[in-house]
């Protein structure tokens, strides 16, 4: 794989920290800015709504720019961010410059996908991917953890110091390594046109729902750990580490066959992933059989998430500016919804794991029906 592969990563990495570190800093961000932990968890859903909208917004801008210049602009952007969040003591500006940096960061990941698949030759799309998300899946198993330690050391305000300095190597490397070229393009009309083709809205659907059904379960895993399970608060960064360790591996096996066996990959880890989730439902109140399936859980998310983030690269090929941006919103819809709809199911805390194994079990009806449509064969996942 090529070096520029892997500084976008550690640019995805940083990202990657930001978007979720804020789960364990909440209550002394709250505190400090004289706000409430609920009205606090608003950054956290203003992020994530900015990389919905920002996913495309920020590509349709960056069409005419160089690739290198788009990414830079992106790094640059979040970096300033998270300096400014760093100093402010005020709640509306914090709560402004998340949504900045979420449309920074959904703008860097739409053209960084497509950058990524650049790099290498039209059969090694899905290894690509594998290298760039990997800094994603770092950042849940040392990143997020790292910045929550930071935080109780430091304060809150150092973890968005940490960030800011991440993006300075990042936008180094983007600048030395990155080819200052420019995409290939076509018009904007034939690029939101293949939003028109089947094979691709099933696939984001799919992709869409099986992101809800890892944040719904993943954002709200903490009373599940202190509750029935009876492990004390420690644990949950234990947890987290769990998961975001077999995401690792799960991204690290997606990359391997997602380019030559989806089908396969995607057949036999959804029914695997959806019996994962209900299995955690059902032995919560077993703390080594919990710690065991997050583990597991983890590999099999990932595997299938980066292998639906290659299917839809490869279905949107008709939209060299966009596809990246297709498949970052996707998975953000789902990374919006999920939390969402979990939070409605939290009367009883394993709630959020069966809504979890409904939506992949959902996500696997949907494949069975729309594949066997006309334009929709089975095998194009």
């Amino acid at each position: 794989m090529p070096l520029p592969l892997y500084l976008l990563a550690l640019a995805v990495f940083a990202m990657g920290t930001s978007e979720f570190m804020l789960s364990g800093l909440l209550p002394d961000l709250a505190r400090d800015l004289g706000v409430s932990v609920g009205a606090a968890g608003a950054l956290t859903s203003a992020f994530a709504v900015g990389m919905v909208v920002g996913a495309p917004l920020m590509a349709v801008l960056a069409r005419r720019w160089s690739g290198r210049a788009g990414l830079l602009a992106s790094v640059l952007v979040f970096l300033a961010a998270h300096v400014v969040g760093a100093v402010t003591d005020s709640f509306p500006v914090l709560l402004a410059v998340r949504v900045a940096a979420a449309l920074a960061n959904a703008g860097f990941l739409a053209l960084a996908l497509t950058a990524a698949t650049a790099m290498v030759p039209a059969d090694r799309k899905a290894r690509a991917l594998a290298v760039l998300l990997g800094g994603t899946t770092a950042a849940t198993v040392a990143g997020v953890p790292g910045g929550a330690l930071l935080g109780t050391l430091a304060g809150w305000r150092a973890a968005f110091w940490a960030v800011a300095v991440l993006c300075v190597p990042a936008a180094l490397g983007i600048l030395r390594g990155v080819p200052d070229s420019r995409p290939e393009r076509a018009s904007l009309r034939a690029e939101f046109g293949v939003l028109r083709e089947p094979r691709l809205v099933r696939v984001m659907v799919l992709a869409a729902l099986v992101n809800a059904a890892t944040f719904g379960a993943l954002t709200f895993l903490a009373p599940v750990v202190t509750g029935p399970a009876g492990l004390s608060a420690p644990w949950v960064s234990v947890a987290l580490v769990l998961f975001g360790a077999g995401s690792c591996a799960g991204i690290a096996l997606a990359g391997r066959l997602a380019d030559r066996h989806s089908a396969r990959l995607l057949a036999i880890g959804g029914p695997l992933l959806c019996a994962g989730w209900a299995g955690l439902a059902a032995l919560a109140d077993r703390p080594a059989a919990l710690l065991v399936l997050l583990l597991v859980q983890g590999g099999l998310a990932f595997a299938l998430g980066g292998t639906l983030i290659a299917r839809i690269l490869y279905e949107a090929a008709g939209a060299p500016a966009l596809a990246g941006a297709y498949a970052t919103a996707a998975l953000n819809a789902g990374a919006v919804a999920g939390p969402s709809s979990a939070a409605l199911v939290l009367e009883e805390p394993t709630g959020p794991f069966l809504l979890s194994a409904g939506l992949v079990a959902v996500a696997g009806a949907f494949a069975l029906v729309s594949g066997s449509r006309p334009g929709g064969p089975a095998s194009t996942c």
